[in-house]
């Protein structure tokens, strides 16, 4: 492939993936068999959203970098299908999905997401030249390993 990105498609392209991380546990809430696991999945759902809007910021403080040449948007529409399409796939039926998971499983489904995520960012970051920002992805990449962590943390404290 002979696309180029910049720095800024790639932070949109974070903040879609947040935006499907919400929805993917505002989802798994509604099929919780308990209220507490409710809760749990709801403050997951949070936190992605405070994602979404850390990433928004880091994007607002890159606006200076270069923006690649495309007119007709071509490249933010290749990256919103890539996003829909491999990290939390909302293009599936959510909720089928994920009926009859324990928390713990979903914990785990959401690790895995995570881990694509950042094998999707190190490609991406592979596609963005020095001259477009390419050194302002690597933050993406760190936070998306925090949230393994957190999410690791999570699951450790429910088998406690």
């Amino acid at each position: 492939m002979s696309q180029r990105f910049n720095a800024d498609e790639i932070f949109e392209i974070a903040e879609q993936i947040e935006r499907n991380g919400v929805t993917f546990y505002r989802h798994a809430a509604e099929v919780a068999l308990d209220a507490g696991q409710k809760q749990k999945l709801l403050d997951l759902a949070e936190m992605e959203l405070s994602h979404e809007r850390t990433f928004a910021s880091m994007r607002m403080e890159q606006a200076d970098t270069p923006l690649s040449f495309d007119p007709n948007g071509e490249a933010a529409r290749y990256l919103d299908a890539l996003a829909d399409g491999r990290i939390f796939d909302l293009r599936s039926d959510l909720i089928e999905d994920l009926a009859g998971k324990t928390i713990e499983e979903i914990l785990k489904i959401a690790i895995e997401l995570e881990k694509e995520s950042i094998v999707f960012y190190l490609g991406l970051r592979d596609l963005v030249s020095e001259s477009m920002g390419k050194e302002r992805v690597a933050p993406i990449i760190a936070e998306e390993m925090s949230h393994i962590t957190l999410l690791s943390d999570e699951l450790a404290a429910l088998s406690r």
